[in-house]
């Protein structure tokens, strides 16, 4: 097992911050849970949620609970009510999600709104490399998530009852708007990169618009693979899912081709072609026959706008981790990872002006 895949495969005892009244939860799922029995075993994901997830043991059944995290919160942040809404329209779809069974919003039970949803046993993947694969494995591995990202992308939103999920169009302009927000409110020591990408980025948003429904957060971690095979059986993790660009959706997957193994699990260090991984012009292609489309425009400026989304949202992480309400014990770490990515994404800016 890679370093990466056992720092945060698996569970571990309930963190302190993150503690509730176990025989409260218990007597909710009774009442609200088909078929729950028994007495629970609590504990806790290692990974690195900003809402805190716990699997549940009981009755010979193992479930999944996600929760808002206790505290103060950013503005629309850790909205577990939209993921529980947007996994269960999924259900009866192609894409790979897991059984919803309860929605609690009475804070009085655990201290914060929660769902319920069923365990999907199955492999978390955390090193991009996928270390102990074949190379045939790998590709794979890639392909199948590619698959389920195109499986989303084809969604009627409509038909499932998503419609009003959210805004049709503009989805760029009010991303890097609720970003910089987000980044500022969050801003600790100042990152002059930052500063240049929310100036930069929303002057030079490329032509053209679409709307799909969207995952947001689409990367390797948050998905289960089957237990043997090398495909998904679940996408997890759907905080950030709306109604979107499906190529800002698509291209933050392509950040990994650019990161290497110490910027938030990328492989650019790698050897690609000898481990059986597909290159980066490889993966937009098959992406692109998956979903019909001629390519992808703006690399680039998808690539940058991409790292400044996920250098505000660490930003965030960082400022949780310096009021001690983090989901992961990693959040520090993580964090601390919000400058060299601003820097990244305004290498990525360079390339253009």
């Amino acid at each position: 097992m890679s370093d990466l895949q056992s720092q945060f495969s698996g569970t571990q005892d309930v963190l302190e911050q993150h503690r509730f009244d176990v025989g409260a939860l218990q007597d909710y799922m009774r009442a609200h849970v088909d078929g729950f029995s028994g007495d629970i075993k609590l504990s806790q994901f290692k990974g690195g949620q900003s809402n805190p997830t716990y699997r549940i043991d009981a009755g010979g059944e193992s479930y999944v609970l996600r929760r808002k995290p206790p505290g103060e919160l950013m503005p629309s942040a850790h909205a577990v009510d939209r993921e529980y809404r947007v996994i269960t329209a999924l259900g009866p779809t192609d894409v790979p999600t897991p059984k919803t069974y309860c929605l609690c919003e009475d804070t009085e039970v655990i201290g914060t709104a929660f769902y319920i949803m069923e365990m999907v046993q199955g492999r978390i993947l955390w090193d991009g490399t996928l270390p102990g694969m074949s190379n045939d494995e790998r590709s794979a591995v890639y392909r199948s998530t590619n698959e389920a990202m195109a499986a989303l992308h084809k969604v009627d939103f409509e038909a499932v009852g998503l419609g009003d999920f959210g805004k049709v169009g503009e989805y760029r302009e009010r991303q890097i708007h609720r970003w910089s927000k987000t980044y500022r409110l969050a801003e600790m020591d100042p990152i002059p990169a930052m500063d240049r990408l929310i100036e930069w980025l929303p002057e030079n948003i490329p032509p053209g618009d679409e709307t799909t429904l969207i995952h947001g957060d689409y990367r390797m971690d948050n998905m289960v693979f089957h237990p043997t095979e090398p495909r998904v059986v679940a996408l997890l993790d759907w905080e950030l899912a709306t109604l979107g660009h499906p190529v800002g959706d698509f291209t933050y997957t392509m950040m990994g081709w650019r990161l290497d193994k110490d910027m938030f699990r990328g492989i650019a260090h790698a050897d690609l072609p000898a481990l059986g991984i597909p290159t980066e012009a490889e993966h937009i292609a098959q992406y692109c026959q998956l979903t019909g489309r001629d390519g992808i425009s703006d690399l680039e400026w998808y690539l940058a706008y991409n790292m400044f989304r996920l250098a505000a949202i660490l930003q965030g992480i960082a400022l949780r981790a310096q009021d001690g309400t983090a989901a992961s014990p990693h959040a520090v770490e993580q964090g601390r990872r919000a400058r060299p990515l601003a820097e990244a994404a305004w290498k990525q800016v360079e390339s253009l002006i």
